[in-house]
């Protein structure tokens, strides 16, 4: 049996050695780097927190402690300290999710992965503590790989640094990195601190010099740290970062040295007041394939060979983020004005072709969405034309600077929002479902939707011509797939994608959901229901050709890979309303839930959303059995086709 197997919770690992510790430590790597190379997932940022979480458990009782975890992406380790060591169904359906998640365990408390959240949460919690008699209970946050560059952080510790008697150990995972090597004025400084050769020296120098001294010797200087401390941090400029946050500092340490981190976590414990732990770590730690890997160290893979690191995976079909990635290049050659935005994510959008070709004409902004959009803002009324490029989830924390500082400004910026809808086995906090029902009550903004890779590059283009106005841009996560040629275009740009003889059925799909209109428009046929399907190709604001053929239907299914609730299907419904039609829509889209992680095709299954329940669905309405009614439907002898002209 390994020593990992003996650990089925946290204060297992009280009586072990030293030694044992080290052994542990790389028993822990050699099993994530064999079971997340299965499965996929976050595998270099858990590299470089291993001996960090060890001690962190080990000073701290969770989960009467606290423990907060930023960029929840860093908690394998934690998971396995606290009896979760089956990952052979990791970010599957049925198994371990790759981020806390309270309904697996007691020690898991925030979820969400969104980054640079986790200061507000330990400020939260430690007050509530406090202001409750819990004095013997400690909050500790663990932020990092990125995280620091995020606004929300530095709102916290202003908080946190006004009231200096909570028991709040704030530990920076300073890897120099999030998706990539981290950006800014902050990591410079970070950077700075962790290659100061005076300060390394000292420290080393002096830490050496008691040990010498032995036991008695080595408490002292625990003791008189803080103080040796300060003098330290004069000598090296690093006082700089946190004399103005009236915050305890400890640090830099040494964040794969189990014992080191041990006892400057012990120090800041016994403090009684917050303490910023400043840890030094390296990603991709004890795997030399991803410490090779210059991208991003293996911040995330998916199925890989465990020796060499190489991907089990087959080339496939490109991606929508490469086909958006070489469509802005394209259009950038042609187009001095246009420039890029992202928020850390310069390789996982794709603007890192764009910054190959035009290394000026990007900017990479660190994990601050709400910064980059109105950067943005200031950077249309300059004369440019800015592309903003994150994931459809994360735009919702920049949801006030789209309507106040873009739309309200009436500013030229086009949003490309990747990974929009459901995105499978990253969970609740990554599924890009909201877009949709959010960015679509904004004010004068159009919101395209690219059903193939045609279309993107065709959109994309018609998106960064509009100078009025915000523009967005989504796309799903993962390969284009199929092409889908249209029978015909309308004056307003709908594509009509299959047009049935019999009016019986409009569908309107949304982006990629044609593929699923067209099955399901062929099962209606089937059944003797006339189907047609049209793709509006910008869905906001609704067309005027979707409406005058919603006219001449008896019924209208909006098919969409958002939430129904405020969704396109709801926008179409109140169009039709707005311009007397009265046919009959059904909006088929997600439910206003979180949804677990697993396999799109799972989850798909799971909330109905197949083109055989869709066409049973459909066929009910038709038939007049299920709501809403199909105009002319009739219980007793089927379908009966009313067409009603449409009001003027």
């Amino acid at each position: 049996m390994t020593l990992l197997e003996t650990i089925s919770g946290p204060r297992d690992l009280d009586a072990l050695t030293r030694e044992q510790l080290d052994q542990l430590a790389e028993e822990i790597r050699e099993y994530l780097v064999r079971n997340v190379a299965k499965t996929g997932g976050h595998l270099g940022p858990n590299l470089g927190v291993v001996e960090m979480t060890i001690a962190i458990h080990r000073v701290f009782q969770s989960p009467k402690d606290a423990i907060v975890f930023d960029t929840g992406h860093q908690s394998y380790v934690h998971k396995l300290l606290t009896g979760r060591q089956d990952f052979s169904q990791l970010r599957q359906t049925g198994g371990l999710a790759g981020y806390p998640q309270r309904s697996e365990s007691e020690h898991d408390i925030v979820e969400s992965s969104h980054a640079s959240s986790s200061l507000s949460w330990a400020d939260g919690i430690s007050k509530a503590f406090e202001m409750t008699g819990q004095r013997d209970r400690h909050v500790i946050a663990v932020v990092g790989d990125g995280a620091l560059t995020g606004g929300m952080t530095w709102e916290a510790l202003n908080n946190i640094s006004d009231d200096n008697t909570r028991n709040l150990i704030i530990v920076v995972n300073d890897n120099g990195r999030s998706y990539a090597p981290t950006i800014g004025g902050m990591a410079r400084f970070l950077s700075s601190v962790r290659t100061n050769s005076r300060y390394r020296n000292l420290h080393l120098s002096s830490s050496r010099a008691f040990d010498k001294l032995g036991r008695p010797a080595r408490a002292i200087y625990q003791g008189v740290r803080g103080g040796l401390h300060g003098f330290l941090s004069r000598v090296s400029g690093n006082e700089a970062l946190y004399s103005n946050l009236d915050i305890k500092y400890v640090g830099p340490v040494d964040g794969h040295d189990e014992h080191a981190m041990e006892s400057a976590l012990r120090q800041a414990k016994h403090y009684g007041a917050p303490v910023i732990v400043h840890a030094i770590t390296e990603k991709g730690r004890g795997y030399e394939p991803a410490l090779r890997d210059v991208a991003d160290q293996f911040h995330a893979v998916g199925q890989i060979d465990p020796e060499t690191g190489e991907s089990l995976e087959t080339a496939g079909a490109k991606s929508w983020t490469g086909v958006f990635a070489d469509s802005l290049v394209e259009l950038a050659e042609s187009n001095e004005r246009l420039v890029g935005i992202t928020a850390a994510m310069l390789r996982p959008t794709g603007l890192h072709r764009m910054a190959e070709r035009f290394p000026n004409r990007v900017f990479d902004v660190g994990i601050a969405e709400q910064h980059a959009v109105t950067s943005a803002a200031g950077l249309a009324f300059g004369g440019l034309h800015p592309v903003v490029a994150v994931y459809a989830t994360f735009m919702n924390r920049a949801f006030d600077q789209v309507l106040m500082d873009v739309a309200l400004h009436r500013a030229g910026v086009t949003f490309v929002l990747d990974r929009a809808g459901v995105t499978g086995p990253d969970g609740p906090s990554h599924h890009g479902v909201w877009d949709l029902s959010i960015l679509q009550v904004v004010p004068g903004i159009r919101i395209a939707a690219p059903r193939d890779s045609v279309r993107l590059t065709e959109e994309l283009g018609e998106a960064v011509r509009v100078e009025h106005a915000p523009t967005v841009l989504r796309f799903p996560k993962g390969a284009v797939g199929t092409e889908y040629a249209a029978e015909r275009r309308t004056s307003d740009g709908v594509d009509v994608l299959r047009e049935s003889d019999r009016k019986d059925v409009l569908i309107v799909t949304v982006g990629p959901m044609a593929g699923l209109g067209l099955d399901v428009a062929g099962r209606l046929e089937a059944q003797g229901i006339g189907a047609t399907v049209v793709d509006p190709r910008w869905v906001v604001p609704v067309p005027r050709s979707v409406v005058d053929l919603s006219a001449e239907y008896r019924i209208v299914v909006s098919l969409e890979d958002g939430i129904r609730v405020g969704g396109i299907g709801t926008r179409i419904r109140q169009d039709l309303r707005e311009a007397d039609v009265d046919t009959a829509v059904t909006e088929i889209g997600l439910p206003d839930e979180f949804l677990d992680h697993g396999s799109r095709g799972d989850i798909l299954e799971r909330v109905g959303l197949t083109a055989q329940q869709i066409a049973q669905d459909v066929t009910a309405m038709v038939l007049g059995t299920k709501l809403p009614h199909a105009r002319g439907a009739s219980d007793e002898t089927g379908a009966q086709p009313v067409i009603l002209p449409a009001k003027k």
